[in-house]
C-alpha cells in the first residue's frame, strides 16, 4: 500500500490507518503511553514559550525567539536581584568598573553589577594597632629590648587597598625602621628611665616623615613605647642602676617638696618685715612732720615771750617724764636741807597688788 491510500476501518475517514503508516505524524504526535523523556521536555518547552501542546495542524509554532527573551529577562532579574548590598555606618565601600576605580560609595544600600563591577569594604572608624618589637642598639653601644605599639586608622579607603600591596605591613617595617633609628641615637639610660617620653615624640615624628609619600591612607593616631628591659645577662646590674635612679628622682621630689614648703613662708615672712618697716616709716615721718607742726605753731608765741614759752615747754615735757615714770621723790621741807627721800612705790605697789 502507497503511503497516500487511505485505508477505510468503517468511519470512512482512514485517518487511523494513515497515522499508522505516516512516520512524520506519529513522532510529531505526544504518546501518552510512551516513557521517552525527549516528547516531555519538548511539550515543557512548548508550554514555557507560550504553545499549549497538541498536534502541529491545530495551532502555530512559538517563536524561538520569545523563549530566548524570557530566559534573558529572567537572568538579567537574577543578577539585578545579586547586585545589593549594604555599607555600615563605619564603613566605606571602594567600587571598581572593569578593574578600574569608580566610586567610593557612603553607608546605606546600593547596587553593582556582579559581572563588571566589584567592591571591598574598608571600616575607617576602628582603631587598628601594629608592634614593632626587638633587641636594638643604644648609641652608647649596649644592647636593649624595646617595644613599641602604634594605632593608627584608615583616612583614605583607596589609597589603603591599591596605592600599597599591604599598608599594614608597610607600616609595621616603617614603625621597625623609625624605632630603631631613635635607639641608635639615644643612650641607653634615657632608654630605660627618663629619657623615653622624648624616645616616643621622636618616634612617632619620624614615623610620619617616612609614611608620608607612600600615600598609604592610614592616619597615625598614637604611638606607645612600651618599657625597655635590658638583656637577661646583665639585667640585674641595671635594676640597680634603675632603683638608684628611682632613688635619686625621689629625693628630687622631696627637696622640690620641701622648697615649696618653705619658699612660701619665708616669702611671707619677708613681706610681714618689709610691711611692718614701711609702716614704721610711715609714721615716724608722720610724727617728725606733727613735730614740725607744732613747733612751726609755737615759734611765734616763743618769740613773743621767750621765758614764758620756755617755762610752759620744760613743765608739759617734765610732766610727760614723770607721767611714764614710776618712781616718787618727796622734799623733807627743810630750807636748808637739800636731801631727797626716795620711796620705792612702785615696788610697794607691786606687793600690794600680789598680796
Amino acid at each position: 500500500m502507497s503511503w497516500n491510500e487511505p485505508s477505510d476501518h468503517g468511519d470512512g475517514s482512514g485517518r487511523d490507518d494513515h497515522d499508522k503508516h505516516d512516520p512524520w505524524q506519529r513522532d510529531r504526535r505526544p504518546d501518552n503511553g510512551s516513557d521517552d523523556g525527549f516528547a516531555f521536555i519538548t511539550d515543557f518547552w512548548k508550554k514555557l514559550s507560550g504553545g499549549s501542546g497538541g498536534s502541529p495542524f491545530d495551532r502555530k509554532r512559538p517563536s524561538p525567539v520569545t523563549g530566548v527573551l524570557l530566559i534573558l529577562g529572567v537572568a538579567t532579574l537574577g543578577i539585578a536581584a545579586t547586585g545589593f548590598y549594604t555599607v555600615r555606618e563605619a564603613e566605606r565601600a571602594v567600587v571598581l568598573s572593569l578593574g578600574k576605580f569608580d566610586r567610593v560609595e557612603e553607608p546605606g544600600l546600593h547596587w553593582y553589577c556582579p559581572f563588571l563591577q566589584s567592591y571591598k569594604t574598608v571600616d575607617i572608624q576602628m582603631v587598628r594597632s601594629t608592634r614593632s618589637k626587638g633587641s636594638m642598639l643604644t648609641q652608647d653601644e649596649n644592647v636593649v629590648n624595646v617595644e613599641m605599639e602604634v594605632q593608627y586608622r584608615v583616612d583614605n579607603p583607596v589609597n589603603y587597598l591599591y596605592r600599597v600591596v599591604n599598608p599594614d605591613d608597610s607600616l609595621n617595617q616603617a614603625t621597625d625602621s623609625a624605632l630603631r633609628y631613635v635607639i641608635g641615637h639615644t643612650s641607653m639610660d634615657d632608654v630605660l628611665t627618663n629619657g623615653r617620653e622624648r624616645v616616643r615624640q621622636a618616634t612617632r615624628e619620624l614615623l610620619g616623615n617616612i609614611i608620608s609619600p607612600y600615600s598609604m591612607g592610614i592616619t597615625v593616631v598614637d604611638v606607645n613605647f612600651l618599657p625597655a628591659r635590658a638583656p637577661e645577662e646583665v639585667k640585674a646590674a641595671f635594676d640597680d642602676a634603675i632603683a638608684a635612679q628611682e632613688d635619686e628622682q625621689r629625693f628630687k621630689r622631696e627637696a622640690v617638696a620641701y622648697k615649696n614648703e618653705v619658699i612660701p613662708k619665708a616669702e611671707g615672712k619677708v613681706r610681714r618685715i618689709v610691711e611692718e618697716a614701711e609702716g614704721y616709716q610711715r609714721e615716724v615721718v608722720a610724727k617728725a612732720r606733727g613735730d614740725v607742726a607744732r613747733f612751726e605753731k609755737i615759734l611765734p608765741e616763743y618769740l613773743k615771750s621767750p621765758e614764758i614759752t620756755k617755762r610752759r615747754i620744760y613743765l608739759e615735757t617734765m610732766e610727760e617724764i614723770y607721767a611714764k615714770n614710776p618712781k616718787v621723790i618727796i622734799n623733807t621741807g627743810s630750807k636748808g636741807s637739800q636731801q631727797l627721800m626716795y620711796l620705792p612705790l612702785d615696788q610697794l605697789m607691786k606687793q600690794g597688788g600680789r598680796e
